[in-house]
């Protein structure tokens, strides 16, 4: 069944080559990822495929003219064939890839989760489809600083396309969430963190009725409307005023050590009618904050939410603990399919859809910023 798969995928990647030989190399380089070599750079992929060098690989990145966009397009589709829901989540978030020297594309000095710091590397930010029926890459985008945007000689040098010009990282992650929406893709929630809970997304998100819980900082400020008694004031300073009958314990979902437990309170804003967002919907929905605090030492976590009115906490918990799939599509991309390894990060990060019980993986496209 693995074989018929893969040799499946390979099918449906063969239009984006122009010659077989190319196409060849592309499934080659495929395998050398799934492969058991620890490492993916290109002599070791080279060496698991029989070839003197790795230079018939390498040429499919440095030398080879084919669409990264129609690729993370077919991977797209190959993810929605196989894990489709009407109540999945659309889960943003970004990486680090730490990287030495500064003429890698898109390096610089700049904080990423996966150091816990500032420090020298490339950000990608990432779009992870998550269902009932298990969760993969979708989309991808290279963040460029704007000490990469505003050079057009050292864009140039690494072949960025001339109209790429900056967008921050929330504007990235609008662009993913417009094409999944344009592709139909089956999703009613979009969860994310505090880099992309406030501005353009939530706007967007409502026009296109779509519920989301995305994180905010504790000094965002919230207000009610409608609601009694009142709520006014930042997200930390209503966590505070907040009784302990107030809290529930709940799982936000099976982890490694088992259920995340965590206490939760929801505090509902605010009802308004869909249709000012968007015709298709009806009815109220309610604009809402979601706080989680941590059992072991009551850290706060805070949480902006747009869900129809009567949707339970426990629901909106369990939305926000999909976040969970794509930290766990890192870890595996990073440790078994070479999205870290020098050459491997480049490529199609391409392999079939992650389900439960499944130890393989799932993955999408490059951005053509990388080449």
């Amino acid at each position: 069944m693995w074989a018929a798969s893969l040799r499946e995928i390979k099918q449906r990647i063969r239009p984006l080559f122009t010659q077989e030989r190319v196409a060849t190399n592309a499934g080659m380089f495929l395998e050398g990822l799934l492969g058991d070599e620890q490492r993916k750079t290109g002599w070791m992929r080279a060496e698991a495929a029989g070839d003197p060098g790795p230079w018939r690989q390498q040429a499919i990145l440095g030398r080879g003219d084919w669409d990264a966009d129609a690729l993370r397009d077919i991977v797209r589709d190959y993810v929605i064939e196989h894990l489709a829901d009407d109540d999945a989540v659309l889960v943003i978030d970004e990486t680090g890839f730490l990287k030495q020297g500064k003429a890698s594309c898109g390096v610089a000095r700049q904080y990423t989760g996966s150091a816990g710091k500032i420090t020298n590397c490339q950000i990608g930010v990432f779009a992870t489809y998550v269902s009932r029926h298990g969760h993969a890459f979708i989309d991808r985008a290279l963040y460029l600083p704007k000490e990469w945007s505003d050079d057009p000689d050292r864009l140039e040098a690494a072949y960025v396309p001339a109209d790429v010009g900056f967008a921050t990282k929330p504007k990235l992650a609008t662009r993913m969430i417009a094409r999944a929406i344009a592709a139909s893709v089956p999703f009613k929630w979009v969860a994310g963190d505090t880099v992309y809970g406030v501005g353009d997304i939530e706007q967007q998100l409502r026009r296109a009725g779509k519920g989301y819980v995305l994180g905010v900082s504790s000094a965002h400020v919230f207000r009610s409307w409608g609601k009694r008694p009142p709520v006014a004031g930042t997200a930390a300073d209503i966590a505070q005023t907040r009784r302990s009958s107030d809290w529930k314990r709940l799982s936000a979902g099976a982890g490694t050590k088992g259920p995340r437990l965590h206490d939760w309170c929801y505090l509902e804003l605010a009802d308004l009618e869909a249709e000012q967002f968007n015709s298709a919907n009806d009815g109220l929905w309610t604009r809402g904050l979601l706080i989680r605090r941590r059992i072991a030492d009551n850290d706060l976590a805070f949480l902006t939410t747009w869900c129809p009115a009567g949707t339970s906490i426990e629901t909106l918990v369990a939305v926000e603990g999909h976040r969970w799939a794509i930290e766990d599509s890192f870890e595996t991309a990073k440790n078994e399919f070479g999205l870290d390894h020098n050459e491997s990060r480049i490529l199609a990060w391409l392999a079939p859809p992650r389900v439960p019980g499944d130890a393989r993986l799932r993955h999408d496209g490059r951005d053509p910023a990388s080449r």
